[in-house]
């Protein structure tokens, strides 16, 4: 083999390795939008809104609201400053869920014994023993709800969810979550729908 084909052949897979990285970084959410925002409104200025036990948390609280930042700023809005009032008010809300499956819960998979063996689309009889591994899966959510301060009306509320075998839900993760539930602002689509984003380095 030549070697400049080599070369070549070596900057090729590294190109594909490196795309590959690349898109396993993505955070795909289907999201879900409601509310009547008024069609002349522009986004203005905004404030976190905190319920009483996201309160007693504070610090939890201003971890979700650090990572909401970017998604708002992206959809339009800017933080009200100090001592002004602002435009709408931002309640939002988070949560990770771990659930634990054993790869043979699926029917189809044969437990042991003699029966049929699935192995992709193929099916065959065969005597085995089954090996039973558990496997962890991790259901998240964020939800945003955007409230008129004045007349305290609810004018847009989002939630994306996704899910992953990755352990809980980093800054990135949570920052790609908000960045999906706003990325339509203030259109509403079709719910849920997914959205893909790639999380801020």
């Amino acid at each position: 083999m030549k070697p400049h084909l080599t070369r070549t052949g070596a900057v090729l897979l590294c190109l594909a390795l490196l795309g590959g990285c690349a898109s396993l970084r993505n955070v795909t959410s289907d999201v879900s939008s409601f509310g009547e925002w008024p069609a002349e409104r522009k986004a203005g200025s905004y404030a976190f809104e905190r319920l009483p036990s996201q309160a007693a948390r504070a610090a939890e609280s201003d971890a979700l609201e650090a990572a909401a930042q970017p998604a708002l700023a992206k959809a339009g809005f800017t933080p009200a400053a100090a001592g002004a009032a602002p435009d709408v008010l931002v309640q939002l809300g988070a949560r990770s869920q771990r659930s634990d499956y054993g790869a043979w819960n699926d029917p189809l998979w044969w437990r042991g014994g003699f029966g049929y063996w699935r192995y992709g689309p193929w099916m065959s009889p065969r005597w085995g023993l089954s090996a039973r591994n558990e496997f962890s899966r991790y259901d998240r959510e964020v939800a945003v709800l955007l409230r008129d301060r004045v007349s305290g009306k609810p004018l847009f509320e989002s939630r994306a969810v996704n899910e992953g075998n990755v352990e809980g839900a980093n800054a990135a993760t949570l920052g790609a979550m908000f960045e999906a539930a706003l990325m339509d602002f203030p259109r509403l689509g079709i719910n849920p729908r997914r959205v893909t984003v790639m999380p801020a380095p």
